[in-house]
C-alpha cells in the first residue's frame, strides 16, 4: 500500500508554467507505476500522463504531448508533472495514482490505479 500527496497546484496564466509533485510513502515506491489525471467540474476523470516503474516508458494525452513532461525520483519517491505553455482546457483539479500491478504497457493508459491522492487544483486564466 501506498498513499500519495501531490502540491505545486495554483493560478496561471494563459503560455506558463507550473511543476506539480506527488509525493509517495513506503519504501516500495519504485514497484508502482504512477498517472496523473485530471477532473475538470462537471467532466469526467481523464489522464494525463504516467510513467512506468524505471521511468523508462511513458504515456501522455494527445491534447497535453509535446506540452507536459512526467518525470519521476524513486530515490526521493516522487513523481512530477512539468506542465509548460498552459491553457484554460488544462484547468481542472489534478490527482496521482499508483498502480501496484503492471504487467505491460497498457497498465499507463488503462490501469487499473489503485492508490489515489486528493489532488491540487491548476487554475489557468485566459
Amino acid at each position: 500500500q501506498v498513499q500519495l500527496v501531490e502540491s505545486g497546484g495554483g493560478v496561471v496564466q494563459t503560455g506558463g508554467s507550473l511543476r506539480l509533485s506527488c509525493a509517495a510513502s513506503g519504501r516500495t515506491f519504485s514497484t508502482y507505476a504512477v498517472g496523473w489525471f485530471r477532473q475538470a467540474p462537471g467532466k469526467e476523470r481523464v489522464i494525463v500522463a504516467a510513467i512506468s516503474r524505471s521511468g523508462g516508458s511513458t504515456y501522455y494525452a494527445g491534447s497535453v504531448k509535446g506540452r507536459f513532461t512526467i518525470s519521476r525520483d524513486n530515490a526521493k519517491n516522487m513523481v512530477y508533472l512539468f506542465m509548460n505553455s498552459l491553457k484554460p482546457e488544462d484547468t481542472g483539479n489534478y490527482s496521482c495514482a499508483a498502480a501496484e500491478t503492471y504487467s505491460d504497457y497498457s497498465v499507463l493508459r488503462y490501469g487499473p490505479y489503485d492508490y489515489w491522492g486528493q489532488g491540487t487544483q491548476v487554475t489557468v486564466s485566459s
